[in-house]
């Protein structure tokens, strides 16, 4: 488990310097000053000077920043970020988010590519005493368009979909011969079947699996990151209805744990390294989205702002005041750093318990 431990913390430092390098990069480019570009929080522990920029890395790996002159004030510096065009800011602020995304679809296309094929949404056969074949039913060759209204791209969609789904009945649409055919009220629920000698319930439905072609990877890969997104886009919508809690929220501590977990229940050193380096980049996804929430103190709460002001300057002819900006951004900032110290409490606990 250890070793799964340590290689997901390194690859979510990873993550970490993709992120700050992309916006050290966009800065880099664009004529900004970057007085430092440090990977982890805390104390430092190493630290060198390069021409105008500050290299660090700190003690703890639970973020980074990349400082740019004049990011929270005006001054005369002409490379000052305070001073560049508001398309020049928009790419330098949204650049980390990217490289997150980049950084998640690599990573998918790498283990799919080296796994040589992939479980696709379409059925191949049926188990012995499947109900839902026939006529009126599931055929084999049917792609799974989408369940409950809800579209299938990737078969991580579909059983998402199946394993969450109520009532006794499914609402489906497949594609059967290059057309669409709608199978309403289907009765398609997990029946008993006995696997090894034990009893485990399954919807007894065979799934094709496709050889990797290029073309086919990556339609895979987009579609995965794509299916990463929406199930942090879904886990958003519970946390702010009141769906799920803090208790359900999970830190650097818990996610640690998590990795550790998943790694020890792949069954073999490669493939508890296939599980953690999934979940990483189902974080990259995650770190990209949540960047571009219109926090302050994120990403795309620096994108929101900027956007006001520039709406606001046409519609008055005068500018907000970036001292306003920056208290704005510390605040939040402090309540960022107090909910994660809260989650990390909860996530000590719960190991504890």
């Amino acid at each position: 488990m250890l070793v799964y431990i340590i290689v997901g913390i390194l690859l979510f430092g990873l993550l970490i310097a993709v992120h700050e390098g992309g916006h050290f990069l966009t800065a880099k480019l664009l004529g900004v000053q970057v007085n430092e570009f440090a990977i982890g929080m805390g104390p430092a522990l190493v630290s060198f000077q390069r021409g105008e920029t500050q290299y660090s890395l700190r003690a703890f790996p639970i973020g980074g920043y990349c400082a740019m002159e004049g990011e929270d004030e005006e001054n005369d510096n002409p490379r000052s970020f305070s001073n560049k065009s508001p398309w020049r800011k928009l790419i330098i602020l949204a650049a980390g988010s990217v490289m997150n995304f980049i950084a998640g679809f690599v990573l998918v296309a790498i283990l799919f590519g080296t796994a040589g094929s992939y479980v696709v949404p379409v059925v191949r056969d049926f188990m012995d005493g499947f109900s839902c074949a026939g006529a009126e039913g599931l055929q084999a060759g049917d792609r799974i368009v989408s369940v409950n209204g809800h579209r299938i791209f990737v078969y991580s969609d579909l059983s998402t979909q199946l394993s969450t789904a109520t009532g006794e009945t499914m609402d489906l649409v497949v594609e059967r011969n290059g057309e669409k055919v709608v199978l309403d009220d289907l009765p398609l629920q997990p029946q008993d079947y006995t696997v090894d000698g034990q009893t485990v319930k399954m919807y007894g439905i065979y799934f094709d699996v496709e050889e990797v072609t290029f073309p086919g990877l990556m339609k895979q890969s987009w579609n995965t990151c794509w299916y990463f997104a929406r199930a942090v886009w879904s886990g958003l919508v519970m946390l702010v209805s009141g769906q799920v809690g803090l208790d359900d929220m999970s830190g650097p501590v818990g996610i640690v744990s998590y990795l550790g977990e998943a790694g020890s229940q792949g069954g073999s050193i490669v493939a508890g390294l296939e599980n953690v380096c999934y979940i990483i980049a189902l974080i990259a996804v995650n770190l990209a989205i949540m960047n571009l929430l219109p926090i302050p103190a994120l990403d795309g709460g620096r994108i929101f702002l900027l956007l006001v002001g520039e709406l606001w300057f046409l519609l008055s002819g005068r500018k907000l005041n970036p001292k306003y900006e920056a208290w704005l951004h510390g605040i939040f900032f402090a309540l960022l750093i107090l909910l994660m110290v809260v989650v990390t409490f909860s996530d000590i606990w719960k190991l504890v318990k």
